[in-house]
């Protein structure tokens, strides 16, 4: 605690200028341009003026530990412990208390965001995430990932009703994010929550250091114009890709969308107005559904419905079950870490793995774990990738029905099956590899021949380089107890 009259070294950010009132400082007049400003006349901005918008957001140089606001952010690895210059500081500052506490968190995935309190920071909250590692070649992947944690974050600070949140720049130096491009989107990100669900923050906080300053300085104009003339100069500098209504990087094969309000009237609206919206009413998208749903139903049942019909129907269901899935609180799943991603195998395709001892069947909510399983795997299953399933020491309270994986598979997208390229079951018994063939051949079509039966973790590792995969202890230790200790060789694929 401060002594008695001695000037505190925190910051109370309401002293800090917003990003509106800087307007004056930042020359604004020197912004605008000459003949780009005509794109604006034929294409309005995708980020317009806001000024109310605007006074939520403050840029601050210096030390996020300092900031005396509802929450501050932390960015950190999956196992909570990662030495970086922010961690560092709000550690030092926080106390040992905070120590402790994250060790109860158990880690936390790329993407995700968990909740401690500030302890001996001015904050009230800590709110730690760990960002993706970036490599040109996985980049969709990176960016769907920080997209995550900047979302979930926010997500957090409006359910936990946070006036206030500080950002420091979540992805680290030596995660090798470009500073820039992830500048983009946490921007962009934070613009959008704050439109469509950000009406109880009242101020959001870019702590940032002399290095990222310029950058910031550069790119929030483009999100965050603070006069129309701003916006016009800037609109030809935004990028083409700013993903979708939420901020959300868009994926080809994921642009599965429905309109929020089809054909919608205001109420306030002239004569010529109200001919043009009832002019679509009718012609939009949303409505020339194919009829009643129950009717659709009836022809799938019956065979009668086409084939284009069926995908239409199946891709609306799968749809909805990822709407649900990225609304639910799913930590409690999440905590089992019975599902996770790793590295990529030898041809450099996405490993997932899934640790059978890890699933209590007869103790979770299996519909959790099924729109956990699509929560964490659509954006995986858009490209090539592999899984990894561990039966080792699994007991018959770990073993799923075939009921239960026949309904996750009838819901999940074509891309999950189409771009599965293998599927490798390590520690297989008699009576799982019997189980596996009755379910491949009679339930589910085109599976069997992807499933690959291995019995020591040698094989494994002639299609996954062991430094790419993370294996459970008890895993590591059974192998070198029943098949001996690894020996390296060269790898060969299956």
């Amino acid at each position: 605690m401060d002594p008695l009259g001695a000037r505190s070294q925190f910051v109370d950010i309401q002293t800090l200028p917003t990003w509106q009132q800087q307007l004056d400082e930042d020359g604004e007049e020197k912004r605008l341009v000459r003949s780009d400003s005509m794109l604006s006349q034929s294409f309005p901005s995708p980020f317009p003026f806001r000024p109310d918008i605007n006074r939520k957001i403050i840029l601050f140089v210096g030390d996020i530990a300092l900031l005396n606001c509802t929450a501050v952010v932390n960015t950190s690895n999956e196992s909570l412990n990662d030495k970086n210059p922010t961690s560092d500081s709000i550690h030092q500052l926080a106390g040992p208390e905070l120590r402790d506490e994250l060790l109860k968190l158990k880690g936390c995935r790329t993407g995700e965001a968990k909740l401690t309190k500030g302890f001996n920071l001015a904050a009230r909250f800590i709110i730690h995430t760990v960002g993706p590692k970036y490599k040109a070649k996985y980049r969709t992947a990176a960016e769907s990932s920080l997209y995550s944690c900047y979302r979930n974050i926010m997500q957090l600070a409006a359910e936990q009703s946070m006036a206030s949140v500080g950002f420091c720049v979540v992805t680290t130096t030596k995660r090798g994010y470009p500073l820039e491009d992830a500048t983009h989107i946490a921007l962009r990100t934070v613009r959008r929550f704050l439109e469509n669900h950000g009406n109880s923050i009242e101020t959001v906080v870019f702590a940032v250091s002399d290095v990222e300053e310029s950058v910031f300085k550069k790119l929030l104009p483009l999100y965050y114009p603070r006069s129309e003339g701003e916006e016009k100069a800037c609109l030809p500098l935004i990028p083409a890709d700013i993903g979708n209504s939420e901020g959300e990087p868009v994926v080809p094969e994921r642009q599965i969308r429905i309109t929020e309000k089809p054909g919608s009237i205001e109420d306030e609206c002239d004569e010529d107005s109200l001919e043009l919206d009832l002019g679509q009413v009718g012609t939009h998208a949303f409505a020339r559904m194919e009829g009643d749903v129950d009717k659709q139903r009836k022809l799938i049942l019956q065979g009668q419905m086409s084939e284009a019909a069926m995908q239409k129907q199946h891709q609306r269901n799968y749809g909805r079950w990822l709407c649900q899935a990225r609304a639910e609180d799913l930590s409690d799943i999440a905590a089992l870490k019975a599902l996770y991603q790793t590295g990529v195998d030898i041809c450099g395709r996405t490993v997932m793995v899934v640790v059978g001892r890890n699933i209590p069947v007869t103790l979770i909510d299996l519909e959790k774990a099924l729109l956990y399983f699509i929560h964490v795997m659509d954006h995986i299953t858009v490209k090539e990738y592999v899984m990894v399933y561990f039966h080792t020491l699994t007991g018959e309270h770990n073993h799923l029905d075939t009921d239960f994986l026949k309904k996750l598979y009838d819901i999940v997208d074509v891309k999950y099956k189409k771009n599965l390229m293998a599927f490798y079951f390590v520690h297989p018994t008699f009576r799982s590899k019997v189980s596996t063939w009755f379910f491949t051949t009679f339930s589910v079509s085109g599976m069997k021949e992807k499933v690959r039966y291995l019995d020591n973790l040698q094989q494994l590792f002639t299609c996954i380089k062991p430094e790419q995969i993370d294996i459970p202890p008890f895993v590591l230790e059974y192998d070198a107890r029943v098949n001996g200790p690894y020996h390296h060789s060269e790898a060969s694929g299956l």
